[in-house]
């Protein structure tokens, strides 16, 4: 079955562009990660992600 992901970018608040295939690589691996994580429900509809530099 093939999973379609969306992937949106900002960097400082600004969007970064990013085409298909870059969404389908960050976005199936993120996904692929995250849902194997306890609690994660395998119905999921969004993964926010926040990373911030100190």
């Amino acid at each position: 079955m093939e999973v379609k992901v969306e992937v949106e970018i900002f960097v400082d608040k600004e969007e970064v562009e990013v085409n298909e295939f870059v969404q389908n690589v960050m976005g199936r691996a993120i996904a692929g990660a995250v849902s194997v994580l306890k609690g994660v429900k395998e119905d999921w509809s969004e993964i926010e992600i926040k990373v911030k530099r100190q």
